[in-house]
């Protein structure tokens, strides 16, 4: 534990050269597709979340993004966190590590994300049940993550970004209540955002068709 607390940046230097040598069999590349999949799959819940809470409080356009925005990071940070301290960082150690390993991701998706939603027309006018909502946030999603991808290529061929974090997922949990910390793996993330993405989708055209 102590040796995880006090040298995250050795180990990382160490992961990244590793993967960066066997760049040829696409270590880097699939290091950087999980990663920015991770930090999605984050943002992707808290703006959802914000939507959804700002509609149903009846929020201003603004303030909803606001807090769509603003839940983005929080989820983002929240699934990146978890894994540390399941491994057994102190919380000040592993908040310190997201937060230099997954800022700049989080920002270039919000950045190209909400502005994708704005420039797809009635997108940011679009309700939840309405399937222009769920088509335009897929496709902001997707170009999100192709704008994310290169740049966490890029900070883990320099053993940052999510190279500081990688060692400890998957990594067995340290004793105590620590072994509490849920173990939520990316794929399993992914999957259950594209259901919910699909349901809404579905309950929109469903509720089109209806009227």
């Amino acid at each position: 534990m102590g040796d995880h607390a006090d040298h995250p940046e050795h180990h990382a230097d160490h992961h990244a050269d590793h993967h960066e040598a066997h760049d040829g069999h696409g270590g880097v590349n699939a290091m950087a597709v999980s990663a920015t999949l991770h930090c999605l799959t984050g943002c992707a819940i808290g703006e959802i979340a914000g939507l959804v809470i700002g509609t149903a409080v009846g929020l201003a356009m603004g303030w909803t993004i606001a807090l769509s925005i603003t839940l983005a990071f929080f989820f983002g940070y929240l699934l990146s966190t978890l894994p540390l301290l399941r491994a057994g960082l102190a919380i000040s150690t592993a908040l310190g590590v997201v937060l230099a390993a997954d800022t700049l991701s989080i920002l270039t998706m919000e950045v190209v994300d909400n502005a994708v939603m704005a420039l797809i027309p009635g997108a940011m006018d679009a309700g939840l049940v309405n399937w222009i909502f769920w088509v335009s946030m897929t496709i902001a999603f997707v170009v999100a993550f192709l704008a994310a991808w290169p740049v966490n290529r890029y900070l883990l061929q320099r053993g940052k970004g999510h190279a500081l974090t990688h060692e400890f997922h998957g990594a067995a949990p340290a004793a105590g209540v620590r072994r509490l910390v849920p173990e939520l793996r990316t794929s399993t993330l992914v999957a259950v955002l594209v259901a919910f993405m699909l349901g809404g989708l579905i309950v929109s055209i469903a509720a089109e068709l209806g009227a």
